[in-house]
């Protein structure tokens, strides 16, 4: 029943340049190294809603990654940014039966669908230097911009092993920047630039106490962004869960996160210095596994996070809805005794 509970790869945008990052928090939850039952391929769709405010510096940051605050102008910022996301990821993943390093290899390509629409607003004011002199500047800022279109595509390849109630993984990831992007557009739903994210996680599953309690640790590298010669630092991110098996079917528990950029920010477009960001979220989830006949089933998870605790980074609130369909685990063959006859 539990070969549903394979750690779902990927991602979408928001944290570094502007305060969107390659990395998606939350990504990875509970059983994410836990190898699947069965091999061949699965097929994952999640619905994500995400909601979130900032002001300050990630509104200053949007100003100047727009290209509306000019070079010569000295001022301050007292601006609201808001936004509004609901996207459709659909992930394709196949599982090799041949053991890789003797742990389950699988690779899987993720395609992001949906809207974006992001408003900002606030009063720039300051001083404008001028052949003539400083003179003073002010001006009053109402952007709203919204947009349809398909993200980023991104592969990743896992390994995991399995030791009795201890399971492991590794990955690597990936962003190939073929989504929606325009530097000179506020809502965005690709990241304009290439990226490659690696870690390593840990399981703790008891399956006859139901007991289960998972992190995976990983870290981005991201190139210069050509539109903007901007390049983020390196992040690092934590995803957590932990969980209860109330029946074979019912899952309840906790899921967390932790981001945190490490590196400065850099490239000759960058113009609003470190602009190292970070965010914390917690929330709950609940997960049902589905029997769907002899040779597959299915998996529903509802998982939210509440965020806090944020800098140089949007902060809200985001909901999870997953559903996985891969195959059952095999049926292990009937042992029949031979008939004696007399």
């Amino acid at each position: 029943m539990l070969a549903a509970l394979l750690a779902l790869p990927g991602q979408t945008a928001r944290a570094d340049e502007g305060g969107v990052s390659f990395w998606l928090p939350g990504f990875f939850g509970s059983l994410a190294a836990v190898p699947a039952q069965a091999t061949g391929w699965s097929a994952t769709s999640i619905y994500w809603h995400d909601s979130v405010h900032a002001a300050g510096d990630v509104a200053r940051a949007r100003e100047f990654e727009l290209g509306r605050i000019p070079a010569n102008l000295t001022a301050s910022l007292s601006a609201n940014l808001n936004s509004n996301l609901d996207l459709g990821f659909l992930i394709g993943t196949y599982t090799f039966a041949t053991p890789v390093l003797g742990g389950q290899a699988s690779a899987s390509l993720m395609g992001i669908y949906g809207s974006n629409s992001t408003s900002l607003a606030g009063t720039l004011t300051g001083t404008l230097a001028t052949p003539g002199g400083a003179i003073p500047f002010s001006r009053f800022d109402n952007i709203n911009s919204s947009l349809t279109a398909f993200g980023d595509l991104y592969p990743t390849f896992q390994l995991k092993w399995n030791a009795g109630v201890n399971n492991y993984m590794t990955y690597v990831s990936g962003d190939i920047p073929v989504g929606a992007y325009d530097s000179a557009r506020l809502a965005n739903i690709g990241i304009g630039h290439w990226a490659i994210d690696a870690g390593g996680g840990y399981t703790y599953f008891d399956p006859k106490a139901g007991h289960e309690a998972s992190a995976v640790l990983g870290f981005t590298y991201n190139f210069i962004n050509p539109s903007t010669q901007y390049q983020s630092g390196v992040d690092m991110h934590l995803d957590w869960g932990v969980s209860q098996f109330l029946t074979k079917q019912w899952q309840v528990g906790l899921v967390g996160y932790l981001y945190q950029e490490l590196g400065c920010d850099s490239g000759s477009g960058d113009r609003v210095g470190c602009f190292r960001s970070r965010v914390v979220g917690v929330g709950p989830q609940v997960g049902y596994i589905i029997p769907l006949g002899d040779n597959l089933q299915g998996y529903l998870n509802l998982k939210a996070y509440g965020e806090f605790a944020n800098e140089n980074r949007p902060a809200g609130w985001n909901l999870w809805l997953t559903f996985n369909i891969s195959p059952a685990a095999p049926t292990p063959p009937t042992s029949t005794k031979p008939r004696i006859t007399k």
